[in-house]
């Protein structure tokens, strides 16, 4: 479906229409702390329960097998594939529980799961072994794969633990042409589970946290959860779920399902990824969808625009490509103290970077180190300048002046107020062109 086009006589249209840049991006500095970090909660079957665990991209990468049970291109890790199409670091949760571990005669998996069923031991006589000192090779393979193997082995007593199976101290060594474990389930996925997740998401850094729960009163506990998180403990990041609109500015409801599923979320962790990834002086609008699903696109016009007044997050198609029509969040209800600006994600970014680095820099640098004196106020001063000075090298932020930034004692001795002024920057969405022809 094509946008824009046309004639205007205000500057009043929805619709993303012509999308222009020319001018390379500068990268951000140092001094700003990276992006990239997402979190998911994913029903799998191999890997620790009942605790968070970091995945970074290189990782994912080149040992996914170790880490998920699975190679890379395995259908199972789908989801996972995509949000690190955008994503450098994860913090993965099981939500599985009670699940049992396959086992044997010699060992047990390392993790609950039906992943356990397809490892199974080849044992076969050592090139050195004698009558009197038998000797064993013994091979741990996942379905086809030899994953590990342990040469001139004597007693299982000499066996080292791999990173699949966890060998049984009392196991008695004997030829075998393949040994399976069995009796491995990935157990349930209650509600607690999600409860569990978010308590120890509190512990962790994240830019975007994503979760594809279809219950309506699960995905209202992660809405209520996100809005403590910013407005309470500070911790600003955006949470994607989808069709939820929240009115916040936190929160990113998905509309589009899948072509072969209209109601599926598994849009959620692609988007996941692109809102933790993407940089503090770019913007979402217009990205190509870079994942593996066939997406449901077929609205019409006025029903992309009523998606957008509504706050959602819309894929449309396009000469063939499907692409983000908006980068924006839920919120919707513009006062004068919140303007509409809040509802673009990149303007969330920018807020969200200045809020979650100056609270760093302070922790770090200045809680019970440094005076509450005119030097002390003066340091901090300079310190929030010169990161607001290099939001505006990387085009982040625009019209910032030193002077914008106040630093002055607060009600207590120990305590400074901060008065601070920005324009974030968003990137073009709409090409409104007046030719005049002679």
């Amino acid at each position: 479906m094509a946008l824009g086009g046309g004639t205007f006589l205000v500057q009043n249209k929805i619709l993303p229409g012509a999308y222009l840049n020319f001018v390379s991006v500068a990268q951000a500095s140092a001094t700003l702390a990276e992006r990239g970090v997402a979190t998911l909660p994913l029903a799998l079957n191999w890997g620790p329960e009942n605790q968070m665990f970091t995945v970074e991209l290189d990782e994912f990468l080149q040992d996914s097998q170790r880490i998920f049970g699975y190679a890379y291109t395995a259908a199972e890790l789908r989801s996972l594939r995509e949000v690190f199409k955008h994503a450098k670091t994860l913090h993965c949760f099981r939500l599985n529980q009670g699940g049992k571990k396959a086992a044997n005669t010699l060992a047990a998996a390392k993790y609950p799961g039906s992943r356990g069923n397809a490892l199974r031991l080849v044992i076969t006589e050592n090139e050195n072994s004698t009558e009197d000192e038998p000797l064993f090779d013994v091979a741990t393979y996942l379905a086809a794969t030899r994953v590990d193997w342990q040469a001139g082995v004597a007693a299982a007593a000499d066996l080292q633990p791999n990173a699949y199976l966890d060998w049984l101290p009392e196991a008695q060594l004997a030829l075998t042409a393949g040994m399976p474990l069995t009796g491995g389930e990935d157990g349930q996925v209650l509600d607690a589970a999600y409860q569990t997740y978010l308590d120890q998401a509190e512990n962790y850094t994240y830019n975007a946290m994503g979760c594809l729960a279809a219950d309506k009163l699960l995905k209202e506990l992660f809405v209520a959860y996100n809005k403590r998180m910013r407005d309470e403990v500070g911790k600003k990041c955006q949470l994607v779920l989808f069709n939820q609109l929240a009115d916040y500015e936190g929160v990113v409801s998905v509309k589009n399902g899948l072509a072969a599923d209209k109601e599926s979320p598994a849009l959620v962790a692609w988007v996941a990824g692109v809102l933790a990834g993407c940089a503090v002086n770019q913007s979402a609008t217009n990205m190509t969808y870079d994942g593996e699903y066939a997406i449901d696109t077929e609205y019409t016009q006025k029903q992309l625009e009523k998606g957008l007044q509504e706050g959602s997050w819309l894929f449309h198609q396009v000469d063939g490509k499907v692409t983000v029509l908006r980068d924006i969040n839920t919120f919707v209800s513009v006062t004068p103290e919140k303007a509409a600006d809040f509802a673009s994600n990149q303007t969330i970014r920018v807020l969200d970077q200045v809020a979650n680095d100056i609270a760093l820099l302070f922790g770090q640098k200045y809680v019970g180190k440094v005076a509450n004196d005119a030097a002390g106020r003066i340091s901090l001063w300079n310190d929030i300048v010169k990161h607001h000075q290099d939001l505006q090298a990387i085009r982040a932020i625009e019209g910032f002046e030193p002077e914008h930034v106040r630093v002055t004692p607060g009600d207590s001795k120990k305590a400074v107020l901060v008065e601070d002024y920005i324009t974030p920057v968003n990137a073009m969405e709409q090409l409104y062109m007046t030719v005049y022809v002679e």
